[in-house]
């Protein structure tokens, strides 16, 4: 089975999405599961991840009931108050409600936060604590700013089950490793977090990356986490301001060109199915 661990749906018809700005205005449209489908099975990809897109309980809910009614979504990680302390009710009610076993895991937008160390609040771990106790995963929306503290997260919550998307967002169009690189290599022994190998065309340069450009962050991330803790994801349709869907699947595989067959399987399929429990 094929995964993508990672797309979006989002409406700005029927929503407000502050993040997407004038400079993404080719994105501001509806996307839908009829706008990704061909693509996929352009892709041979079988089973999606659906992830959340803004801070709004509504929004999970919504995604539970199109993950419920769309084949291919296997998978939702939604959003709830981390800071609340009914947030275990929260994610109870989710789970006991349409489209409830679809739910996967729970994200929040840690990088738009004004304090670098918002993932360390007393509150928040215990939010976090609460989503792990759920059976679920937390995925770890950071840019190297925030990295320091995710790791000490982690460090701190072994029984959860963490993925860090997008590779934490390094500075591709830059070029810049450091200090990315030291601080995801950080994550090498801590064997309940994984990494997912998405959001990297959009970091780079939008008109005119090239894979060799993605390629020392491939690098260090596969020799950080290894193949049976890295995930593919396509960050669709976010990954439309610099690729198109199959070039984004073709420019991880080659890539991964010295991966061995299972390898190549656990990245795209096998670390996602076992990770979020699809």
């Amino acid at each position: 089975m094929i995964v993508d661990a990672h797309h979006h749906f989002w409406d700005p018809a029927t929503a407000d999405y502050p993040w997407l700005t004038d400079d993404l205005a080719s994105i501001r449209r509806a996307f839908g599961p009829a706008d990704l489908e061909p693509d996929l099975r352009a892709a041979g990809v079988d089973a999606t991840v659906l992830v959340q897109t803004r801070s709004s309980l509504e929004e999970t809910i919504d995604f539970l009931a199109v993950a419920a009614a769309t084949p291919f979504v296997r998978g939702v990680v939604g959003w709830v108050d981390l800071t609340r302390p009914d947030v275990a009710d929260t994610i109870a009610r989710l789970q006991d409600g349409p489209g409830g076993d679809r739910l996967v895991g729970i994200r929040h937008q840690a990088h738009d936060e004004p304090d670098a160390e918002w993932l360390l609040r007393d509150d928040v771990c215990r939010g976090v604590e609460a989503v792990g106790r759920a059976g679920l995963v937390y995925d770890l929306l950071v840019r190297p700013r925030e990295l320091l503290a995710a790791f000490h997260l982690a460090g701190r919550l072994p029984d959860v089950r963490f993925v860090i998307d997008h590779i934490a967002k390094p500075p591709i169009a830059a070029g810049a490793l450091e200090p990315w690189a030291s601080l995801i290599a950080g994550f090498r022994d801590l064997d309940h977090v994984a990494c997912k190998l998405s959001g990297m065309v959009t970091e780079a340069d939008w008109a005119s990356w090239r894979p060799d450009d993605l390629r020392p962050y491939v690098d260090r991330v596969l020799a950080t986490f290894g193949p049976d803790r890295l995930l593919f994801g396509s960050d669709w349709p976010v990954c439309l301001l610099a690729a198109s869907y199959g070039q984004v699947v073709d420019t991880t595989r080659s890539l991964l060109h010295d991966l061995d067959r299972d390898e190549l399987a656990a990245v795209f399929g096998g670390t996602a199915a076992r990770v979020y429990r699809l």
